[in-house]
């Protein structure tokens, strides 16, 4: 019977991680990894999260995305008909996730500067999964969690998408990369990727999806007014941006 570890890892990311064509308008890409101890998230968070949909909607099936949210698209769009639901919900949210028990951490890439900075550059996403791990790695010890299996969760992306990030998931976790100045033994853990619909209602994936976009901006645009990152910022166990 596999030791599975007390906690559990929710990623997400923000931006798109390729190098060929590159908005000028979001040239960045963030990974964020929310880590949670399993008694937290079963007792307090999911409930927390679930309590706020029947309070706002009457149900908990929404999915909340922080794209639909922003733009108010399907259900959202309910909160621009009346004010007080909407500062409601807002409150709520920014309280849940204030409250919430959990550790996160995330990397930014710049593309701009990556290409500029070096003339075969790894793939984003591989960059900043390595950074995550690097420091999920160093929490785990920690923690005592040396020699259990530690998942961790992905939204899916398609079955092409999934292949290669499970790839280079595993040879992160099997101690196959050349990537940084400090070598990390993986191997210490099992460490498993599981990979969930995006239309699976997971409370995990729907924090870590609600945490990627601030994140990214808080290096994009720093001296913007950022709510969101001001709640997200105080739960930061890393945050690495590159080059």
């Amino acid at each position: 019977m596999a030791d599975h570890s007390d906690f559990i890892v929710y990623a997400d990311e923000s931006g798109d991680h390729g190098l060929t064509s590159i908005d000028p308008e979001f040239p960045v890409f963030a990974l964020s990894f929310c880590v949670m101890k399993k008694s937290d998230y079963t007792g307090v968070i999911a409930p927390a999260m679930q309590n706020l949909k029947f309070r706002v909607w009457g149900h908990d099936a929404v999915v909340l995305h922080e794209r639909d949210i922003r733009k108010s698209i399907g259900p959202f769009g309910l909160l621009m008909t009346d004010r007080k639901l909407r500062e409601s919900f807002y409150d709520g949210l920014n309280g849940l996730i204030e409250a919430a028990p959990m550790t996160i951490f995330a990397s930014v890439i710049d593309k701009t500067r990556l290409i500029k900075k070096y003339s075969d550059p790894w793939n984003p996403y591989e960059i900043a999964m390595h950074f995550c791990m690097e420091r999920l790695h160093s929490m785990m010890l920690r923690e005592g969690q040396e020699g259990r299996t530690v998942h961790v969760v992905f939204e899916s992306r398609g079955a092409k998408e999934d292949r290669e990030l499970e790839l280079e998931f595993r040879r992160i976790a099997g101690n196959d990369g050349h990537w940084g100045y400090k070598r990390h033994d993986f191997s210490r853990f099992d460490f498993q990727p599981v990979f969930m619909s995006k239309a699976a209602n997971s409370t995990g994936l729907q924090l870590a999806d609600l945490t990627a976009r601030p994140i990214a901006l808080s290096h994009l645009k720093p001296g913007q007014p950022n709510r969101a990152f001001d709640i997200i910022e105080p739960k930061l166990g890393g945050l690495k941006c590159f080059p």
